[in-house]
């Protein structure tokens, strides 16, 4: 996926809802952090995968985290989960 919106997109076209609320807060959590879109992918992966639903607090949260970090690559994102705790 090249940019969030696509993800959120290809989450939809896969079934998945994510209500006009969750969507906003999704883009609103990027322009906060100033994340990546690729951040934003990944915080909203692993967000479903933990919470099995939109989690709006944790998915901020994480999304914070991983730009704090620094998080540039897959190795790096599984290592930060892994080291804190997160398994899918």
């Amino acid at each position: 996926m090249k940019s969030a919106g696509e993800y959120i997109a290809f989450l939809q076209s896969k079934g998945f809802k994510l209500g006009e609320d969750a969507i906003a807060f999704i883009f609103f959590g990027k322009k906060f952090t100033k994340a990546s879109d690729q951040l934003v992918i990944w915080a909203l992966e692993w967000t479903l995968k933990m919470k099995q639903t939109f989690d709006g607090s944790f998915y901020l949260l994480l999304l914070e985290r991983l730009a704090e970090e620094n998080i540039t690559d897959k190795q790096g994102l599984l290592t930060f989960m892994k080291d804190n705790g997160f398994s899918a």
